[in-house]
């Protein structure tokens, strides 16, 4: 691995959904009103299954992000909710206004995982710390005044601002040029450290272009448990993944790091 030493960073950018924000409950919850009209007997209602509609959801999101870069994520999102509707026999018609309104708007509210917060005040004793994510710019100032409230970031940079979304390698020259102007933060010179929960968004494009990277797993690693952010076995098998570190959430790569720097600190000190 090239880079064991995360003292070596200045800077970390971030996936916001499924790495800082408990992404995939909340969908789940926001998907009520359509799950409610399906018949008992539907697959995507049967407990085993909570992550079927979930998956479609996003890959019917990310289908979108790829045709239609331009449009925002709220509207992405409510978009989405019809198209899955519409393959679930469910008329949009049928669908409440209000719950479209209600998905479209989720980013801003939806909760953090129980270690975001504190683990990103502790990241932030040591990095300037960015957003990169595939929302648009409201729901972004929502969450981080509500869920993610106490923590610090030096910038956001969302797909509204770069008129495209992760996957696309345009995401991340916006992310590298920026960190460079805005941060003083040189991606050529290994001093950014990209962090997140999703293979494919992240990952996989970050490998592509030699961006050092830490998978956030949540669970991710085991099979059954992979959610709506790629087969792990898959990808690996495949050699599209390249990240150098893994941890399960936000607070154990945090402790991680404090326990680098403290340790770097010894030695600089001849303890």
């Amino acid at each position: 691995m090239p880079h064991q030493d995360l003292t070596s960073f200045k800077a970390l950018s971030f996936d916001c959904y499924g790495t800082l924000i408990n992404w995939v409950p909340s969908i789940l919850s926001d998907l009520s009103p359509l799950l409610s009209l399906l018949p008992p007997d539907h697959a995507w209602r049967e407990p085993s299954n909570r992550l079927l509609p979930v998956q479609r959801f996003y890959a019917l999101s990310a289908h979108l992000w790829a045709t239609q870069p331009t449009l925002l994520y709220d509207a992405n999102l409510a978009e989405s909710f019809r198209l899955l509707a519409a393959e679930a026999g469910v008329p949009a018609s049928s669908l409440p206004e209000e719950a479209l309104q209600r998905i479209g708007t989720g980013p801003g509210r939806w909760p953090a995982f129980a270690d975001t917060v504190e683990g990103l005040k502790k990241l932030g004793r040591y990095y300037k710390l960015a957003i990169l994510s595939n929302v648009n710019d409201a729901n972004i100032a929502r969450a981080i005044e509500g869920p993610l409230g106490g923590a610090r970031f030096d910038a956001v940079y969302t797909a509204e601002q770069i008129r495209s979304y992760k996957p696309d390698l345009r995401n991340f020259a916006y992310l590298f040029e920026k960190a460079k102007t805005e941060l003083g933060v040189d991606k050529e010179k290994g001093e950014l450290l990209h962090v997140a929960r999703s293979l494919t968004a992240d990952h996989v494009p970050a490998k592509v272009i030699g961006l050092p990277s830490v998978w956030i797993a949540r669970g991710g690693d085991k099979k059954g448990n992979y959610g709506v952010g790629g087969d792990y076995e898959t990808l690996k098998a495949e050699g599209k993944l390249g990240f150098e570190w893994m941890f399960q959430t936000i607070g154990e790569f945090a402790d991680e790091v404090e326990r680098q720097f403290a340790e770097k600190e010894k030695r600089e000190k001849g303890l």
